[in-house]
């Protein structure tokens, strides 16, 4: 008997054949953290056949031969951190002048946060906000401002004494005459 296929159908065939062969999965190998298709000698590193269900693996990041975590620093016994480079060192002069633009920029950041923090208990008023003509009508709306000022002075409070501190922790500022 002789059986006369179409190029199409024979091609259909002929691809659905090989389906399964090419969608089949090689022998997934693990050797202590590596994973592998090519184990070579499998016994004598120690690996074993991973099975079940697909596998992914995605390398990850090298660590930098420099780089140091914060839990190797705290480490008794650790390496000290190398000392700066000639290039990395700022002079005396210009660190005083990086310290003062620093504090300069605290100071006003510090004078914007009271100037609304003022603004803000004035509006405030200890609670009892001044209530708008609207919120005459609706009085949830009051007390939903009343709610949104009490924690916008909150946190301009907390911004203001965060300013503070860190005012207090820089060098005091240079005598002005």
């Amino acid at each position: 008997m002789l059986y006369i296929f179409h190029r199409p159908v024979a091609l259909a065939l002929l691809a659905a054949l090989a389906l399964p062969a090419a969608a089949a999965p090689d022998k997934i190998w693990r050797c202590g953290n590596e994973y592998t298709n090519q184990p070579g000698d499998a016994k004598a590193r120690g690996c074993k056949l991973v099975e079940g269900g697909n596998l992914t693996v995605i390398e990850g990041l090298k660590p930098q031969g420099g780089a140091r975590t914060a839990a190797a620093a705290s480490r008794p016994g650790a390496a000290a951190p190398a000392a700066r480079s000639e290039a990395e060192r700022v002079d005396s002069a210009e660190q005083r002048a990086r310290d003062a633009d620093a504090r300069a920029i605290l100071e006003a950041e510090l004078r914007k946060a009271e100037a609304r923090q003022a603004e803000l208990r004035q509006e405030y008023q200890g609670g009892e906000p001044e209530p708008r003509p609207e919120e005459l009508r609706h009085p949830t709306l009051h007390q939903q401002r009343s709610a949104a000022l009490k924690e916008q002075l909150a946190r301009v409070d907390a911004d203001v004494a965060a300013l503070r501190r860190e005012l207090a922790r820089l060098a005091p500022a240079p005598d002005r005459k």
